[in-house]
């Protein structure tokens, strides 16, 4: 198992069917770090008030992180909007899990990082709550629908992974300006407290990327792209995506570290 000094993760919704927990669990099998950051909408509180889907796998994501907080590994939870019942508990711990509201991380190379869920970055979100929550239940309709695609594209023989929400998030333009809006304030923000970058989650868009000379990291999610941030020993900085056990499929060809 490689050692790494930190993984950021985000969005894994666990309480949903749509929560892809026998990957989550893969990967954290093949990572040992010294620090774990949660940042939000670990546990879905919004799907589970329309219905509770808790596998053993979903059990064992919870068990695997208590243990490893148990072990010695620094585990902070930062909550999101999905389960902001747990803001009430910023400041204190669950075992041996802190719950902030944010955390400011510095990376190998001296860089400082805000780490936030980043909900309130998203207009919607804040000020129209109920469009909100129906776009998080048309979302979900197409990540069940892309296991049909899925299924499908086996049958057929096409080889490779294929996101129906992700398709969607591309193609459609106001989906692409809610992004780039989401992205600026996140780095605006950040520079505003005099950081060197921002690693968030909330809109399911992972990617590492410069912004007018900061840092803009999501961690995406764990309900499609299956996807996490890791920080190695020597301060390279890597996007994961995991969509097969025992596999690593880096979404850029080299494993990258961001410019200082």
């Amino acid at each position: 198992m490689p050692r790494v000094r930190t993984l950021f993760l985000s969005d894994i919704h666990l309480g949903t069917r749509a929560c892809q927990a026998e990957r989550l669990l893969d990967f954290l099998r093949e990572y040992a770090a010294d620090e774990l950051y949660l940042i939000g909408d670990i546990v879905d509180f919004w799907a589970m008030k329309r219905g509770i889907h808790w596998n053993a796998a979903q059990n064992t994501v919870v068990q695997k992180v208590l243990r490893r907080a148990r072990h010695g590994e620094r585990v902070v939870f930062i909550p999101g909007n999905h389960d902001e019942a747990l803001r009430d508990y910023v400041d204190s711990a669950f075992g041996d899990i802190q719950v902030v509201e944010e955390a400011v991380h510095t990376m190998r190379d001296g860089r400082r990082f805000l780490l936030i869920h980043g909900d309130a970055f998203d207009q919607v979100t804040r000020h129209h709550r109920w469009v909100a929550r129906l776009g998080d239940v048309s979302y979900n309709l197409l990540v069940r629908a892309n296991r049909w695609v899925s299924w499908l594209r086996r049958k057929l023989g096409l080889a490779g992974y294929w996101s129906l929400a992700g398709y969607a998030k591309r193609r459609v333009k106001k989906a692409l300006s809610f992004i780039f809006d989401f992205e600026e304030n996140a780095v605006r923000h950040a520079a505003s407290r005099g950081l060197d970058g921002i690693v968030c989650g909330h809109i399911h868009c992972a990617v590492i990327k410069d912004i007018d000379g900061l840092a803009y990291i999501n961690c995406g999610d764990w309900v499609d792209s299956c996807t996490a941030i890791v920080e190695h020993l020597d301060g390279r900085l890597e996007l994961v995506e995991w969509h097969t056990p025992a596999s690593v499929l880096p979404l850029h060809k080299a494993r990258e570290r961001i410019a200082a």
